[in-house]
């Protein structure tokens, strides 16, 4: 075993699935007219305003936008990085945000993946390292997580690299390490923040394609936050964020049709 230390809802602006979604699967993310300020000198300014959506398990989802719009917000809203200032976030019908702080990081841990536009990893540990370390903070280390991690090395085309450190790699391999990272403790919820921004365009379809395979394999609910229409597009659901306020992309607009 890799040795590792742990150190209301009205208009555009309510969103829902299709009801036959609905029976197929349970809801994995509901947010609820959810507002986020952030005080200044000024004053209060108000990121989010009212927003509120729902996503099934196995749901795919982007989110655009401008710059400032809101969109890294509602991720960390989604992550319980932050708490909304009002509304109500649920993951899989609980409300986490009402957790103590310990807990909480053991539900994130459990329960949700992230994956930024940076890889953040750790440049002391190695791949299979770097991949095992959710599930120390987890508290779910059991003896089927190194078989686990290697398998998805393996399957991201990374099972040669497993005893190499990030520097020796590639930026589209750190990317793909940092995406088995997000889906080793086998989260409901996947969300991404930009995964291919820092990646040039042949790397960057090579990454999406993985990412939407693995989700695909998974059936977790995902969540993609880009400034890319390509990627945008080659998910089946999509949101575009305005002046903190949510509006669903109908398919034919989405396609740019």
């Amino acid at each position: 075993m890799a040795e590792l230390s742990a150190a209301g809802e009205t208009g555009a602006n309510r969103l829902t699935v299709s009801d036959d979604t609905k029976m197929r699967s349970p809801e994995a993310l509901c947010f609820e007219q959810v507002t986020k300020s952030y005080g200044t000198e000024a004053g209060a300014v108000e990121v989010l305003r009212g927003v509120s959506f729902s996503l099934d398990t196995g749901e795919a989802m982007a989110v655009t936008g401008p710059s400032g719009s809101g969109k890294s917000t509602l991720l960390h809203l989604a992550a319980t990085l932050e708490t909304p200032t009002s509304g109500s976030i649920r993951i899989g019908g609980e409300e986490a945000h009402d957790l103590p702080e310990r807990e909480l990081a053991t539900f994130r841990s459990r329960r949700v993946g992230l994956v930024f536009q940076d890889h953040y990893l750790l440049p002391q540990y190695t791949m299979l390292q770097n991949v095992l370390l959710p599930t120390v903070a987890a508290g779910n280390g059991e003896n089927d997580a190194e078989a686990r991690a290697r398998a998805l090395l393996e399957r991201v085309g990374l099972g040669a690299r497993v005893d190499h450190r990030p520097a020796q790699l590639s930026g589209g391999e750190r990317q793909r390490a940092a995406i088995v990272r997000a889906v080793i403790n086998r989260p409901s919820l996947l969300l991404c923040d930009e995964p291919t921004g820092n990646l040039d365009g042949e790397t960057a379809g090579s990454v999406a394609d993985l990412l939407l395979e693995l989700h695909g394999d998974e059936k977790s609910a995902l969540i993609v936050v880009t400034h890319s229409l390509e990627l945008a597009e080659r998910l089946p659901r999509r949101v575009e964020l305005r002046a903190g306020l949510i509006e669903e992309v109908a398919p034919e607009q989405a396609a740019g049709g």
